[in-house]
């Protein structure tokens, strides 16, 4: 029997060059402007495409360098939302107050979003490639809204507008596209009454594969204290996986490295492909390769290895830039000792 061989990847984000953005904010500011700073974005994308391809990743995203924040570099191409005047607002269920812009009238895309980035990735890589975008939850929850005061209609809308880029993103090549829904772990109820749906929505008509990002927050201190209030187990997961399992939606991106989430939960997504966050993003310890394994072989009681690809927990983006690799290392490493142990 042939020894299984588990395909590598990341959540999403990596960490920005410092002449690009200050890599260890989550909300950074741009250190350059105008044509500049475009081409000093497509540099940065092709900067990890290649660390990435030299780390042995398998499957390639563009680290997230040309957006500013995951959910604004998408609502920057949104008709009706005003992000030249944003204001303090609650996100989370006011897990923290941010500075977000303000939906202000029906919303439509001024054109395409992330066209430059994809194109350049699939020109330079033959390797399968990845490109995230926001889940309309999330969207609405990052977002503050002085138009519809309906947030159901307000997701349905991005839905929409996302179904849009996402189409035209597998045009351009992309082979997995990954809407990112940290809602879910926050608004379980209206994840599984509409959340999914509004994925529907998103995902309608792609033939490419289609992933969703469930996790528990970036590196920050805001989510850290959030987490530490959560509990011996942490049981989000156990609410949204029985409606995913059931969702089109392929693949399912979650938390479970140096986590609570009860690691048996994973067995709620049979048949779904699984990208099993086995790097933890809260904490820069850089896990050994043998404690990646171990990871992986606790997750394999519950997923299927046919279905199994290591990740990291989320995006790496607050994370000092030696740390993100040595932890990407470990990554590979210790998705290989796992699968030498099989």
């Amino acid at each position: 029997m042939a020894r299984p061989q588990f395909p590598t990847t990341i959540s999403g984000s990596l960490p920005k060059p410092a002449w690009l953005a200050d890599p260890l904010e989550v909300w950074p500011k741009w250190r350059l402007d105008g044509d500049v700073l475009n081409q000093a974005r497509l540099d940065a994308t092709l900067m990890w495409l290649k660390q990435q391809e030299d780390l042995g990743l398998d499957i390639v995203t563009d680290g997230e360098q040309s957006r500013i924040h995951f959910v604004h570099g998408f609502l920057e191409s949104v008709d009706g939302v005003d992000s030249a005047n944003k204001i303090r607002a609650p996100i989370r269920n006011g897990r923290s107050i941010q500075t977000v812009p303000v939906v202000k009238g029906t919303i439509s895309l001024k054109g395409r979003v992330h066209e430059q980035e994809a194109r350049l990735l699939r020109a330079h890589t033959d390797r399968t490639v990845k490109f995230t975008l926001p889940g309309p939850m999330t969207c609405v929850d990052t977002s503050a809204d002085a138009h519809y005061n309906d947030r159901e209609k307000l997701a349905m809308d991005f839905a929409k507008l996302l179904n849009q880029e996402a189409r035209a993103l597998q045009a351009d090549g992309v082979d997995i596209i990954q809407f990112d829904e940290p809602a879910f772990n926050v608004y379980m109820d209206d994840a599984v009454a509409w959340g999914i749906e509004a994925l529907h929505v998103a995902s309608e008509g792609l033939t490419c594969k289609t992933a969703v990002h469930i996790c528990y927050g970036y590196g920050s201190d805001v989510n850290a204290r959030w987490k530490a209030s959560l509990g011996a187990e942490w049981r989000q997961y156990e609410k949204v996986f029985p409606a995913l399992a059931k969702s089109r939606i392929d693949q399912v991106s979650l938390e479970c490295a140096r986590s609570h989430v009860p690691v048996e939960l994973l067995g709620l997504l049979d048949g779904k492909d699984l990208m099993v966050g086995v790097i933890d993003v809260q904490d820069e310890t850089v896990e050994t390769p043998e404690e990646v394994a171990a990871t992986i072989r606790r997750a394999l009681q519950y997923v299927k290895p046919e279905h199994f690809i290591a990740c990291t927990n989320c995006g790496l983006s607050p994370t000092p830039r030696p740390v993100a690799l040595a932890k990407l290392r470990s990554l590979v490493a210790g998705t290989k000792l796992a699968c030498e142990a099989l």
